[in-house]
């Protein structure tokens, strides 16, 4: 009785020590949203019904000085100067929501400023010390509760669309001969380990204080990500795994930008599961990984070439034009998507709406076509997230034993309940479902 006894307690340890998912919800807010206009401009306190529902909220984004290598603020006026505060606003909400932990995110591929800075910063030891060394007093000083390195790597070239003998010639060239995105990326491999082993260093001397890791989209990891040397140095990993194909990278062809599972005869490595496995199957334990869901739809315009039927990859003609809030080519907002879609009464002399494409397999994503008219004009291709696809994304994270999931950002999710009077839609559909 007494060994069976024994046996339980040591299970019971076993278990109360061995990691498990906790059903992490990081929420990202983009500080560009503070100045845009109309109803896409969100304050601080637009995030208020957010917050409940978020276990982290990341501010995006801090940079890096091109001379300094200090982290600083991209925006100082907003961030820290005393009219706007934004910093000291985010973290006040702590007063609210105990268990929110807010950290400050540097880089987001919002860091425009020479971005060759980022790896010329992995390159020396001194200018690594003293960025950690300005990041640690930066977030300590604003109530921080730590750092995210959404660190800002040279991108993957993207896909080109070939004929036939276009793809045979370029098959025999990579035969012979690769050009490189970055021939020093040993270099900076090495250098981004050494990064985060000394900033989790210098955040182990604070109390309470986290570090995070974000791989950006269109970012190889196998390359720049030495795995089973970061993982024991971040409390978690968070994939962004969307903008796979985005009209800017390929502006002749629209297709999903962020499917979870591979779709017919595309790249393998392009998905949600495949940036999983690859943490997973290099030591990654489950419990730190955390995937990324977009608020956003890509946009492509679709010519008189176009197929009708807008099923994906589907030739397309650049980026769609841009939406009333967000005012940028090949980008709408969640809410900016759904107008399109409930709104088919339109006024004489209207583009007619978007017709809304489900995918019945929960692989893959949805997608909304409007064809060209006769003139060929007035064609559109969305690939975006809706509360359902937000969900599934959800459920495939729980079902992989992950550690949560993050929101990309909240300024792009309906934050005003325009579309079904629901404030943060996807937000939502996401966390009900882990």
């Amino acid at each position: 009785m007494k060994a069976l006894i024994a046996f339980v307690a040591a299970l019971a340890l076993v278990a109360a020590n061995s990691p498990t998912p906790v059903g992490k919800v990081v929420c990202y807010y983009d500080s560009r949203s503070y100045v845009r206009e109309s109803q896409a401009r969100m304050l601080p306190m637009d995030l208020d019904p957010a917050l409940s529902f978020c276990t982290h909220l990341m501010y995006g984004y801090a940079g890096v000085h091109p001379d300094t290598y200090k982290m600083v603020p991209l925006n100082e006026n907003l961030d820290v100067d005393r009219t706007h505060a934004n910093y000291r606003a985010i973290t006040n909400f702590k007063g609210k929501y105990p268990a929110l932990k807010p950290m400050l995110s540097v880089g987001g591929d919002v860091d425009t400023e020479d971005p060759q800075k980022y790896n010329l910063l992995l390159e020396s030891p001194q200018a690594r010390t003293t960025f950690v060394n300005s990041a640690v007093l930066l977030a300590e000083q604003h109530g921080f509760d730590g750092i995210d390195l959404a660190w800002q790597f040279p991108k993957t070239k993207p896909k080109k669309i070939r004929s036939t003998w276009g793809s045979i010639w370029h098959g025999i060239k990579k035969t012979f001969a690769t050009t490189p995105v970055d021939d020093k990326e040993t270099e900076h491999r090495e250098g981004f380990t050494a990064l985060v082993r000394e900033m989790k260093q210098a955040l182990s001397l604070k109390p309470n204080m986290q570090l995070s890791v974000t791989i950006l989209p269109n970012v190889n990891a196998s390359i720049y990500i030495d795995v089973p040397a970061i993982i024991n140095h971040v409390d978690f990993v968070n994939l962004e795994t969307f903008d796979y194909s985005t009209p800017q990278r390929n502006p002749k062809e629209a297709d999903y930008t962020a499917p979870i599972y591979t779709p017919q005869n595309r790249n393998e490595l392009l998905n949600s599961n495949a940036a999983v496995n690859y943490f997973t199957q290099a030591g990654a334990p489950t419990y730190k990984i955390i995937v990324g869901i977009a608020t956003f739809g890509r946009t492509w315009a679709l010519d008189s070439d176009s197929e009708i039927a807008g099923v994906p990859p589907i030739h397309a003609n650049g980026p769609g034009e841009a939406g009333p809030y967000t005012k940028t080519e090949g980008l709408l907002s969640y809410p900016e998507v759904c107008a399109k879609l409930i709104n088919p009464n339109h006024q004489k002399g209207m583009r007619p709406h978007l017709r809304k494409v489900t995918d019945p397999s929960k692989r893959f994503g949805t997608y909304a076509f409007r064809v060209p008219d006769d003139n060929g004009e007035g064609g559109l291709w969305v690939s975006y997230e809706d509360p359902d696809t937000a969900g599934q994304k959800a459920a495939f994270v729980k079902s992989r034993g992950l550690g949560g999931i993050s929101i990309v950002d909240l300024s792009m999710d309906d934050f005003r309940g325009l579309c079904t009077s629901d404030k943060y839609p996807i937000l939502r559909a996401a966390k009900y479902r882990l």
